[in-house]
């Protein structure tokens, strides 16, 4: 597809636009969203997606319509994921629940830069070299063969490189200051733990980045379609955590759907020069995934008999305030 300037800078400001009307009126200060309110926001933002699409279809434009379609319901499943790790790090750091939608807006911002840079240099990269494909291919196929036959093992976000780079470098202080992540105190500038938090979510997304990007690459290698599935499927990702937290135990076979998506993409991009799966083949197995693994998860409870957070730690409530080590 030929997207031309206006068409970039309409989308951007769209985007834009959203991500401001997601901030001033899904959640306002020291509020915690209703879950009606959640579900309105999601079906919104999903609408919004549904008729990108089928505008570019009724644009004459049905190849990118279809692509972008098929790339937005596979980058929206493979952030599922995302909230259920996001939940983790905010029960295991112990994050207000009033602020917890100020980091993942924080979050989402910095999501889209990264993948926007993650974006344009793969699209160079495939552009320079088709054999870069069969990498992204391969990088799909092992990660998802790893995701079905590993533990649901917790990140533990102290370990992540962002989380301990924030000590490195400031000191932090030994509880929460509200939504600041900076404050000054006793004559010194001071990052908060929800700064802490921030790059730790941001960290996270980076490292999901690595498997989302070359996935939808194995869709379309339109930047253009590329950049606005992963902005869709980011905006209301607030409304989408209010309505998943807590529900990680609920939908266990999930992962295993996400495995066979990553599995099925990765081998689209292997045999491509061999046989081109068509679009519209993918994006039936993308649905028919997603239902089946919500289906079965929601009809066959887990085998440990663990109800609720079972033992997940996803809403885990932890201590009311973490001591934090204070740097320097």
């Amino acid at each position: 597809m030929d997207a031309g300037f206006a068409l970039w800078a309409g989308l951007i400001a769209f985007v834009l636009i959203s991500l401001a009307v997601d901030m001033l009126l899904f959640e306002k200060r020291d509020e915690v969203a209703t879950m009606r309110r959640s579900v309105v926001f999601s079906i919104v933002w999903i609408a919004a997606a549904i008729l990108f699409g089928l505008g570019l279809i009724v644009a004459g434009e049905s190849d990118a319509g279809t692509e972008f379609l098929t790339g937005y319901v596979l980058e929206r499943s493979l952030s599922l994921d995302n909230v259920f790790v996001f939940a983790i790090i905010f029960g295991a750091m112990a994050v207000p629940t009033v602020v917890r939608s100020t980091v993942l807006l924080w979050g989402i911002i910095g999501a889209l830069i990264l993948r926007t840079i993650f974006i344009v240099a793969g699209a160079a990269l495939v552009e320079s070299f088709h054999w870069v494909l069969y990498v992204f291919g391969a990088i799909l196929l092992f990660t998802g063969i790893r995701m079905a036959i590993t533990d649901d093992s917790e990140p533990d976000p102290e370990k992540l490189p962002g989380v301990n780079l924030v000590r490195r470098f400031t000191p932090v202080t030994e509880g929460y200051r509200g939504d600041k992540l900076f404050v000054r105190e006793g004559g010194h500038r001071m990052a908060t733990p929800l700064l802490v938090v921030v790059v730790a979510v941001a960290t996270a997304d980076v490292i999901f980045a690595v498997d989302s990007i070359p996935a939808i690459f194995g869709i379309t290698t339109d930047t253009f379609i590329v950049f606005a599935a992963n902005a869709f499927a980011l905006l209301g990702l607030r409304a989408l955590y209010r309505l998943l937290d807590g529900a990680q135990e609920q939908f266990h076979y999930l992962k295993y759907g996400l495995a066979f998506l990553l599995v099925f993409i990765g081998v689209k991009m292997l045999i491509e020069d061999l046989w081109h799966i068509p679009i519209g083949l993918s994006l039936g197995v993308i649905v028919l995934t997603l239902v089946v693994s919500v289906v079965v998860s929601l009809r066959k409870p887990p085998e440990d008999g663990h109800g609720g957070d079972g033992g997940s730690g996803v809403v885990a409530p932890g201590p009311p305030e973490p001591r934090i080590p204070v740097a320097g």
